[in-house]
C-alpha cells in the first residue's frame, strides 16, 4: 500500500503549531529576561553570592561565640560627580562573632541643592557575605540630604557564628563592608 504525500492542509496545521510553539518560547524567554534581575538579587541575598549580605529582623536572636572575634573594616565611596562626603566614623571595629554591633557612617551634601542617593554594598572576602547579616542599614532606602546637611547613618549587623564551621572561612580574620553612594535622578526609584 502506498502512502499518500502530506496534504497542504496537514502542512499548514504543522506550520501553525510550530509558529505558536515558537511564539510561546519567545514570550517565555522575554518573561525570564525581565525576571532575571530580581531573581538574581534574591539568589544573592539567600546565598551571599558575590559578597551580598543577608538581612535579619531586630528581634532575631543569635548565639554569641565567646572568644571568637573578627576585625570589620568599613569602606566608603561616592560615584564620581556625586557631591557628597561619605565616610565611616571609625574605619575598623573588632566584633565578637554572633554579637550585634553598630557602625556609623557620616554623609554630607556639599552642594547647594538637595541630592538623593542610594548605596550599593558588598562584603569581602566574598565567601563571608553569606554570614554577614544586617539588621538595619541606610542602604535599604534612598537618602535625601538638603544643601550642606550632614547626617549620621547607622548600620546594625552581626556575623553569624556559622562562619566558624565553614572551611572556606576558616582563615578569615577581617571582613570588609564596602558602600558606594550613587545619585538617584529625581522622579526615579532606585532598583
Amino acid at each position: 500500500m502506498a502512502t499518500l504525500p502530506p496534504s497542504p492542509f496537514d502542512r499548514d496545521r504543522r506550520n501553525r503549531r510550530t509558529l505558536v510553539t515558537m511564539a510561546l518560547v519567545g514570550l517565555a524567554m522575554l518573561g525570564l529576561g525581565f525576571a532575571s534581575v530580581p531573581l538574581y538579587r534574591i539568589f544573592c541575598e539567600q546565598t551571599g553570592f558575590g559578597g551580598t549580605t543577608r538581612r535579619a529582623e531586630a528581634s532575631t536572636s543569635v548565639k554569641v561565640a565567646t572568644g571568637h572575634t573578627l576585625s570589620i573594616r568599613f569602606d566608603s565611596n561616592v560615584q564620581p560627580g556625586m557631591p557628597w562626603q561619605f565616610y565611616p566614623e571609625h574605619p575598623t571595629d573588632t566584633v565578637t562573632v554572633g554579637a550585634k554591633d553598630m557602625a556609623i557612617f557620616v554623609a554630607k551634601n556639599m552642594s547647594d541643592k538637595p541630592v538623593t542617593g542610594t548605596a550599593s554594598f558588598n562584603v569581602t572576602p566574598t565567601q563571608a557575605g553569606a554570614y554577614f547579616t544586617k539588621i538595619q542599614c541606610f542602604c535599604f532606602t534612598q537618602q535625601t540630604l538638603q544643601p550642606g546637611e550632614e547626617v549620621r547613618m547607622p548600620v546594625l549587623y552581626y556575623v553569624d557564628p556559622k562562619i566558624l564551621d565553614d572551611p572556606d572561612n576558616r582563615d578569615t580574620q577581617e571582613i570588609t563592608l564596602s558602600y558606594t553612594f550613587y545619585p538617584v535622578e529625581q522622579g526615579k526609584k532606585a532598583s
